[in-house]
């Protein structure tokens, strides 16, 4: 008989000698049972400090569908609604462009940016990049962004979508589907909304009834050693990466700016308990967070026809669509690997993965901490062997 257990400490153990991971950890629930759980590798490797049940990490991405959950929390109870246009919120958004072949145009006044754009990446909102006047517009807030925070004047959540919202769009919004900074204007929206900072909202709703004490926009001193170090491969060898990406303090600092879409810290056992949650019908130790009807919502969305077909350039998610800030498996038989439809969950940038699998009951935590890494090899590799 396969034995799980080994194969997954065997893939872990090789990642890390190839040097493909610098260290890495795993948490497997099934049917609301801890199944397995693996380590290997190092957190800090100069400090020699292994990768640790309770090493914090930076989800990056892994935030997102915590930010889609945030927003589900306030369409339950009447707060908000989808069809919504995001300018109702953040004025700057109600005199909008937008890019056709090149040249900027107004926006059609019956097309704006609506909240179900932000939570389906239709927004016509992107990371910084130099292809179009969207992205490096983008580019140079994220350059101020970064710059300001070593000083007394960061960048709050606000601030920023007030600023992202002056920028031309990449496309007339809901035409098509772009990666980008939507889920940093929800994490605004929701704060005009609730009349809260995000995170203390988070807190409040999520963080606390949750059990999840380690997640949060910034690391507090206290727990600062257990945060992981961030690496790199350079010249065949493990370096550590100190830049502050997308906003984000690589020291775990404090940062004004609460990014919805990648701010966020947290541990394993702290997200399985956010992912249980959600497998559960929005119930935690039998305490209502979300109303089933609100996770079913939040957990089968779909994208329409012309963001599919954008959607399906990206390399790796075949057999999936995206919706409410995740990938959402729709058809197994497309995929490469090995999964059930109604899957979903999403990554972050250094290799933080989260999975729930409804009809398995199965939520799979992994962390590793490299530049560039989103979902790797060795994560479809452990999935595979879990999954199988």
């Amino acid at each position: 008989m396969r034995d799980k257990q080994k194969l997954i400490q065997e893939a872990m153990d090789r990642a890390v000698e190839a040097k493909e991971v610098a260290g890495v950890n795993l948490l497997v629930t099934i049917d609301g049972k801890e199944t397995f759980y693996a380590q290997s590798g190092y957190a800090d490797i100069a400090g020699q400090k292994t990768m640790d049940r309770d090493t914090i990490v930076h989800l990056y991405s892994q935030s997102k569908p915590i930010t889609a959950t945030a927003t589900m929390l306030l369409m339950q109870d009447g707060l908000i609604d989808l069809n919504e246009p995001v300018s109702s919120f953040i004025p700057s958004f109600s005199k909008q462009t937008y890019i056709l072949d090149g040249e900027v145009k107004k926006l059609p006044s019956d097309k704006p940016v609506r909240i179900n754009d932000l939570l389906n990446m239709t927004s016509g909102l992107v990371y910084p990049g130099i292809t179009t006047e969207a992205e490096s517009s983008t580019t140079v807030l994220f350059l101020e962004a970064t710059r300001r925070l070593d000083t007394d004047d960061q960048m709050t959540t606000l601030e920023f979508a007030e600023k992202i919202g002056k920028f031309p769009l990449q496309f007339i919004p809901g035409s098509s589907f772009q990666y980008g900074t939507s889920a940093d204007v929800l994490g605004a929206v929701i704060e005009k909304v609730s009349g809260q900072k995000f995170g203390e909202f988070l807190k409040e709703r999520l963080f606390n009834p949750l059990e999840m004490k380690d997640t949060g926009f910034y690391v507090p001193e206290e727990k600062r050693s257990r945060l992981s170090k961030v690496y790199e491969l350079h010249k065949g060898q493990l370096r550590e990466y100190h830049e502050n990406h997308l906003i984000i303090r690589n020291d775990g600092g404090e940062n004004a700016f609460e990014s919805g879409g990648a701010g966020l810290f947290s541990t394993l056992d702290d997200y399985t308990h956010f992912g249980q949650m959600l497998l559960s019908n929005g119930t935690y130790k039998g305490k209502e967070i979300m109303t089933p009807a609100a996770v079913r919502f939040m957990t089968n969305a779909g994208l329409m026809d012309e963001p599919q077909r954008a959607f399906q350039k990206w390399n790796g998610l075949e057999g999936y669509t995206y919706g409410n800030l995740m990938r959402i498996m729709t058809d197994p038989d497309k995929a490469i690997l090995i999964g059930n439809k109604g899957e979903y969950g999403w990554d972050g940038w250094l290799g933080a993965y989260f999975m729930n699998d409804p009809s398995s009951k199965t939520t799979i935590i992994m962390f590793t901490q490299m530049r560039d890494y989103g979902t790797g090899y060795l994560t479809r590799k452990l999935r595979n062997i879990i999954m199988s």
